[in-house]
């Protein structure tokens, strides 16, 4: 349905037009409402004497011990940063390792812990004497035991024991 052309018998052309006239001109003629955005106090300050002081409320965004709290969490996390790439660094390098490097980096201290033991045992096989000690006699087994026992307090008791 096209509004131009419509088939409907309304108001004539010039009628329309005065009435959209008289809508527009009424829209006109009322005052625009201007609402205030801000304000500003012109009268002048004194040049001298005692002014009132001005109550200035302290209005802090986070408090003194979250501010503390949040800066030794940053610096936490950059140290647990900075240790996780050490940390990344040593699994590369041990990610890299083959059999064959393993054992030429373990070849000279397996060397040095062979001739070590092979050293200690020499050593040990020199300084064993071969002498047979052959007790001729009674062997008499004599041990005399003399213990007195003291016993002070009642709920935290300690005992005494003198053994000659």
């Amino acid at each position: 349905m096209n509004p131009l052309h419509s088939s409907q018998s309304g108001m004539p052309e010039s009628e329309a037009a005065a009435e959209a006239r008289r809508l527009i001109d009424d829209w006109a003629a009322r005052p625009v409402h201007h609402h205030p955005t801000s304000f500003r106090d012109d009268t002048a300050p004194p040049a001298f004497g005692t002014t009132p002081p001005v109550k200035q409320p302290d209005h802090r965004i986070v408090p003194a011990w979250a501010a503390g709290i949040a800066v030794a969490s940053i610096g936490v996390g950059a140290g647990v940063t900075g240790i996780g790439c050490g940390a990344w660094l040593v699994l590369q390098g041990l990610a890299s390792v083959t059999l064959t490097s393993v054992l030429m980096a373990t070849l000279p201290f397996a060397a040095v812990a062979m001739v070590a033991t092979a050293i200690g045992g020499a050593i040990s096989k020199a300084r064993a004497a071969v002498t047979k000690n052959v007790f001729e006699g009674p062997v008499t087994h004599h041990t005399e035991i003399h213990n007195n026992s003291t016993t002070r307090g009642a709920f935290f008791a300690r005992t005494r024991n003198e053994i000659h």
